[in-house]
């Protein structure tokens, strides 16, 4: 993430979304579109408001060594970890590790299993450590498009 003052932010994130033949795939994006504004009356500050929605939030602990096999997300949502890291592998072979404050929104909903069966994602924690993650799940269908979201 850049910060100096008088610059537009961009803070990256992970995007796994799923393509028109039903395959997962996992694109590094960024949000971008912040607004240097004030809360109450507080000095200024950068801002990317998202779309107001209903969300469920939802705090989740992966015990160590755990591993989730091959499964969509619930629901569009972002995932965003608190402490310990964790991975997550798509089907296209991309595998992403990430740790405390790195984000990643996943949308890999309606996949078609492959020919091993693999169908949306595996995730699991690295490390002998739990991981903790915060959800954001959004009540809206996936878009099958990367980094649609700025």
């Amino acid at each position: 993430m850049n910060n100096k003052q008088d610059d537009k932010p961009t803070v990256p994130y992970w995007h796994i979304w799923t393509d028109e033949e039903g395959v997962s795939h996992q694109n590094q994006c960024a949000l971008k579109d912040f607004e240097l504004s004030s809360v109450g009356d507080a000095a200024a500050q950068w801002n990317n408001q998202q779309a107001r929605g209903e969300a469920t939030i939802v705090f989740v602990v992966l015990p160590e060594n755990w591993v989730g096999e091959w499964h969509e997300n619930p629901a569009p949502q972002w995932i965003l970890p608190l402490s310990g890291r964790w991975f997550v592998e798509s089907m296209d072979g991309t595998r992403v590790e990430m740790g405390a404050g790195e984000l990643s929104f996943g949308e890999d909903q309606n996949c078609v299993a492959n020919d091993q069966g693999h169908k949306g994602h595996r995730s699991g924690t690295i490390g002998d450590e739990p991981a903790v993650l915060m959800t954001v799940r959004l009540h809206e269908p996936p878009v099958r498009k990367p980094c649609h979201i700025h």
